[in-house]
């Protein structure tokens, strides 16, 4: 058997594809990461990396290795987890949905859950790429757009896409003519790259949102405007309320911070999706366990209870 140490070691510099990245990881030195790097590779015979410069690739051998490596070393993960969860008296529900979600959304409303269930341990996975997961990841419960449940899965719905221009109240002060329509192709559009979602749901973007209202958007800008993509939302809000431009809000996300006067809506037009729904999709095998029980009606009694009525909404 080769050193272990080498062996997470290499496993990390595959992940990242980098040296560095992999050392800042395991808190090492590059220098030890490419040390344990070299006796692995001489323990085995064979190159597992092509090295030019700072980039480093899987050789063929080193992505046979990784496979292993990588598959071998969640299986150990879980079987601890699963070890330490029988050794303790908390419960435990595994939970995976969007980035976005989970910081707009379940991150402020969980202390509630905490508060009334101290006694379950959530464990969040984040995702943007659902049909891909990494090996050996089941969750207990989604929560995405994805419609047809998985085998062994099944499928609540929640709610449906509400979408409206939002930034904050300083740059709506500083740009009074994006009240319209034509004044919001006139300032810094913040938008939302299909990236890494369009196979999971439709994609809604600048462009989609406007021909909705037969407008077609000046996608190039103004000299002193841009036209910012990002297939990160979580970016996009943090570059709104830094008062850089203006984004489309799902009301499921943002309505938060519009309810306390960070974000406000420039124009009083907004695009509904009712046939476009996100799901609560749980496994099967977990429906009866009380963990989830409670965690399903924590979840639902919030979204009954917040309301999304919105002025002057265009349904499709």
């Amino acid at each position: 058997m080769p050193s272990l140490r080498a062996v997470k070691s290499f496993v990390a510099a595959a992940k990242y594809q980098n040296f560095t990245r992999a050392a800042e990881a395991l808190c090492v030195t590059q220098a030890a990461i490419s040390r344990q790097i070299r006796e692995l590779e001489a323990h085995l015979g064979v190159e597992l990396f092509t090295r030019s410069g700072r980039a480093v690739e899987l050789t063929e051998a080193g992505n046979i290795f990784y496979d292993a490596a990588y598959l071998s070393f969640v299986n150990i993960a879980q079987a601890a987890e699963r070890i330490r969860s029988t050794s303790v008296s908390k419960k435990q529900l595994t939970i995976c949905c969007t980035p976005a979600f989970s910081a707009l959304w379940l991150s402020r409303r969980l202390p509630t859950f905490f508060a009334v269930n101290p006694d379950i341990n959530l464990n969040i996975v984040t995702t943007e790429n659902f049909l891909h997961m990494e090996p050996g990841v089941h969750p207990d419960v989604f929560i995405n757009k994805i419609a047809g449940p998985r085998e062994g899965y099944h499928s609540i719905p929640l709610f449906h896409d509400l979408i409206y221009p939002v930034c904050t109240p300083n740059y709506l002060e500083k740009n009074k003519h994006i009240n319209t329509l034509e004044g919001l192709q006139e300032t810094v559009l913040l938008n939302l790259s299909p990236y890494g979602r369009a196979q999971i749901a439709e994609h809604l973007d600048w462009s989609v949102w406007f021909s909705f209202f037969d407008i077609e958007p000046n996608i190039r800008g103004h000299i002193t405007t841009h036209f910012f993509n990002a297939n990160d939302y979580n970016m996009l809000v943090q570059m709104m309320l830094n008062n850089q431009g203006v984004s489309l809000g799902w009301h499921h996300l943002i309505d938060p911070l519009v309810k306390e006067g960070k974000l406000v809506m420039p124009v009083s037009k907004s695009v509904e999706f009712k046939e476009k729904l996100h799901y609560l999709t749980y496994a099967e095998n977990k429906a009866n366990s009380e963990p989830f029980i409670r965690f399903k009606k924590w979840l639902l009694d919030h979204i009954q209870c917040e309301s999304t009525a919105v002025k002057t909404t265009v349904s499709k």
